[in-house]
């Protein structure tokens, strides 16, 4: 029987990036769904004429991952950002990990767009800690068993951290395994902000969140910085 895998990607005006993030997703047997968040560039254009599934969403990372879900008929559900393209053959190692007992989800190793060495580090940090802690972020392509996603009741409607508090749920109830094969994601945030100020931002957010600050409130300091 054949296992296909539903790729989800939230979008919100990503014209310039989705076409490549496209094509690394179309796959045999993987089925496409772009879940569009109020773009007020060409991107729902584009991703219509790829001929993958695209519909819209209030705005939200987590609402839009939670609409396409929805619409899934995929036994397994990987949710992509619309700036990290994934690895060849991806479709084939997501289903190998799944199948080991007691893994519920997983991730790819990351890699960031950019020659900077301190780029070099960032990667390094993110995916030692992913492997240690069984602690992958979203821009890393999670993949989960989509009967477990449905069990959990999908990403916790919340404005910023949807994917550290998705971990946070399934590592209470199987294993998360990190794939060695990467994805390359956009180094956009880092180049634009420093590396040093964005890994900073990033970390004081997580802080903050487990010391309980809101996160509508994280979300509005998270967007100024």
């Amino acid at each position: 029987m054949v296992q296909v895998i539903s790729v989800i990607i939230p979008v919100l005006n990503e014209a310039l990036k989705i076409a490549k993030t496209l094509a690394s997703a179309c796959e045999v047997n993987v089925e496409v769904i772009v879940v569009d968040g109020g773009s007020r560039d060409d991107t729902k254009a584009v991703a219509q004429s790829w001929g993958v599934k695209v519909l819209s969403a209030p705005t939200g990372r987590g609402r839009q991952m939670n609409a396409g879900a929805k619409v899934a008929s995929g036994k397994i559900l990987l949710f992509l950002h619309a700036d990290t393209l994934l690895p060849n053959n991806f479709g084939i190692m997501v289903i190998q990990a799944l199948n080991q007992p007691n893994t519920v989800a997983g991730a790819f190793a990351l890699r960031i767009e950019g020659q900077s060495p301190s780029l070099r580090w960032v990667e390094k940090g993110v995916n030692w800690r992913s492997r240690i802690f069984s602690f992958p972020y979203g821009d890393q392509a999670i993949f989960i068993n989509a009967e477990v996603f449905n069990q959990l009741g999908g990403f916790p409607d919340l404005p910023i951290m949807e994917d550290f508090e998705m971990m946070r749920r399934l590592r209470r109830i199987g294993k998360i395994l990190l794939l060695p094969a990467t994805v390359v994601t956009s180094g956009r945030r880092w180049l634009t902000k420093g590396v040093f100020q964005t890994t900073l931002i990033n970390q004081v957010t997580i802080v903050a969140y487990l010391l309980g600050v809101s996160p509508e409130r994280l979300a509005h300091w998270y967007r100024r910085n």
